[in-house]
């Protein structure tokens, strides 16, 4: 299935392009419309991929209670755990058999939103929100000295007790965070922090002032706060002067194209296209009028010394090869509907971004058969080469229509590790997750899914939120590791998927991505992928070029036999092999339709044939 639409060039920090195509709808004829409601036995859809395992939430976040106990984020590390955030708290999962994943404890800890990032045996949790104590307790907050807006540090080297180590205090707290490696100090790591509060009175945290100022550095609201942590050291992580990455940057344009309607359920004031809002108890955040003064998330890809950051109307890219003084290299916003940049993240190779546009906050039904496909889901953006100019492409939505019983937006995600392509898992609430492939910025495409109906049925209002006539539930974010894809479900539990071969995505790139192992993965902190010398590699490249006819077919078959025969041979005989393989497909490549791949191919083949002498 296919959702794009197409823009032209962007190339400065405002511009108002000129669309090819008009809006478009999800289909209502797609299996997941429809589906049976049910908390616990909901019907579901799948395509090209499986349900390995559901664990239902351990008992003491069990509710759904509005969202004091949804579970929010995952972070992954120690080989074989997975550290799932909680408004109230964390879980952690032992998912050695992902088949039977084993809660090792559950850590209650009132920290709205409380998403993860896990560093050796630390786990940093952010905090932000009007009843979060640096006790952890509940009851909400009776000494302004006694609010915890910013980051928890734990201990987790004894997954079984997990140990507080350190509230950090923010002036804006973290509503999410980002780990940033030092490049030259590996016992140091940065904490990017993204805080959607205004500047904390001095009665709870002093030094922090609200201003109108972008370049003013004293002025707490024009930054993104920056957490520096020795890892020998936790308990002395303090925060150190924030990345301005703001400063001149023009507010973003009115809406002129695939505009969200007004909603009506908002008090009169609303919140400006920046983020800002237009009157509230802080006069001075109701006069700004500059661009974005703060990032929904931030996405690190340390290997390039690149971030990416999600600032409402603006995508920004920015330098961090020093991660205590940051550079923006470029800015981009458009005149279109994507004014609510939420989540960003890199293609492999660094020459392509995604960000989502979680349009309704996460809280509505944006994804019925009357929301439009060009609101609430993604856009592909490719960068020049030293990063200092950004061209949008295609949005992309999940194509199917949800019911009004359903929260649905795109939200978090992260790659999955198939040579030569860019897949994209991604969670979309109560849409469910799917598999988007990104490889062709101008069209991307769906190629795998899994859904479940809605938890509550159309006529049942009993388990409603203060922000929602249904319970807000569905997938916070999915994300593959080692093999397997984890997705936190808001209300319910924690999922485990399994791709499957389709003829979109065939046995041998799946065996490729299951090659691909990181003890540690913090997803807003996005690792370089490396591909091992091996069979599955090279097949998956093969299997590319059958699939787009990138090469004439009497060559991949070719091919294919001479890989068989290679296999079957060891040690420096198949090394001879190869490299005579290789030397014949880098003759192939001059007159292939898709030359670029068949060259890739070539280099797995010497890779390969190195590996074997």
């Amino acid at each position: 299935m296919r959702s794009s639409c197409k823009l032209i060039v962007l190339t400065a920090t405002v511009v108002a392009p000129t669309l090819l195509s008009a809006q478009s709808y999800p289909s209502a004829a797609d299996p997941r419309s429809n589906l049976k409601p049910g908390r616990l036995d909901a019907g579901t859809a799948a395509s090209n991929m499986r349900l390995v395992s559901f664990s239902p939430k351990p008992a003491q976040f069990d509710s759904a209670r509005g969202l004091t106990f949804i579970n929010s984020d995952l972070a992954f590390g120690n080989n074989h755990y997975a550290y799932q955030g909680n408004f109230a708290g964390f879980t952690v999962w032992d998912v050695s058999n992902p088949a039977k994943p084993v809660v090792a404890s559950v850590v209650d800890c009132i920290t709205s939103q409380g998403d993860p990032s896990i560093v050796g045996n630390l786990l940093f949790l952010s905090a932000e929100g009007a009843g979060n104590r640096n006790d952890c307790g509940k009851g909400g907050v009776k000494d302004p000295m006694d609010h915890m807006t910013g980051v928890r540090i734990y201990d987790v080297s004894n997954p079984g007790a997990p140990k507080l180590i350190k509230n950090v205090q923010t002036c804006k707290g973290s509503h999410t965070h980002t780990v940033v490696p030092s490049p030259t100090d590996p016992k140091i790591v940065y904490i990017y922090v993204s805080g959607q509060q205004a500047a904390r009175p001095a009665t709870e945290l002093a030094g922090c002032n609200n201003g109108t100022d972008p370049a003013d550095p004293a002025n707490s609201l024009y930054q993104l706060d920056i957490i520096k942590v020795p890892l020998d050291h936790p308990e002395q992580a303090a925060v150190i002067p924030g990345a301005r990455i703001f400063t001149g940057l023009d507010g973003s344009p009115e809406c002129k194209t695939f505009c969200a309607p007004p909603d009506t359920s908002r008090p009169a004031g609303g919140r400006r296209r920046d983020g800002a809002p237009r009157d509230s108890a802080n006069p001075a955040a109701a006069r700004l009028n500059t661009g974005p003064r703060n990032c929904h998330d931030v996405t690190a890809y340390p290997a390039m010394h690149l971030l990416a950051a999600a600032c409402s109307s603006h995508a920004i890219m920015v330098d961090i090869s020093n991660p205590e003084k940051p550079v923006r290299l470029s800015a981009l916003t458009d005149t279109n509907n994507f004014q609510g940049r939420h989540t960003a993240g890199f293609s492999n190779d660094g020459k392509k971004t995604l960000w989502t546009d979680e349009w309704g906050g996460g809280t509505g039904p944006m994804c019925q058969a009357g929301s439009i496909m060009e609101l609430g889901g993604n856009t592909i953006i490719t960068a020049s080469a030293d990063n200092k100019q950004l061209t949008q492409h295609a949005y992309f939505k999940l194509p199917s229509a949800q019911s009004a019983q359903e929260n649905c937006v795109s939200h978090n995600g992260g790659l999955i590790p198939v040579p030569g392509r860019d897949l994209y898992v991604q969670g979309w609430y109560q849409g469910g997750i799917d598999v988007m492939d990104f490889t062709d910025a101008d069209h991307p495409s769906e190629i795998a899914y899994f859904d479940r109906g809605s938890i509550d049925a159309p006529a049942d209002t009993s388990n409603a939120s203060a922000r929602s006539r249904y319970t807000i539930g569905g997938s916070w974010g999915a994300y593959y590791w080692n093999g397997m894809i984890y997705s936190s479900e808001l209300d319910r539990g924690f999922d485990v998927y399994e791709l499957t071969p389709s003829p979109q995505l065939s046995a041998n790139e799946i065996a490729a991505a299951k090659l691909v192992t990181l003890k540690e993965y913090n997803p807003q902190s996005q690792p370089k992928l490396v591909w091992p010398a091996a069979f599955p590699v090279v097949r998956s490249y093969l299997d590319q070029l059958v699939r787009n006819n990138g090469l004439a077919a009497d060559r991949t078959t070719a091919v294919s036999a001479a890989l068989d025969a290679a296999e079957k041979k060891s040690g420096a005989t198949r090394g001879a092999a190869l490299t005579a393989l290789a030397k014949r497909v880098d003759g192939y490549a001059s007159g292939a339709k898709d030359a670029s791949r068949v060259r890739m191919m070539s280099g797995a083949i010497k890779q390969l044939a190195a590996a074997s002498k």
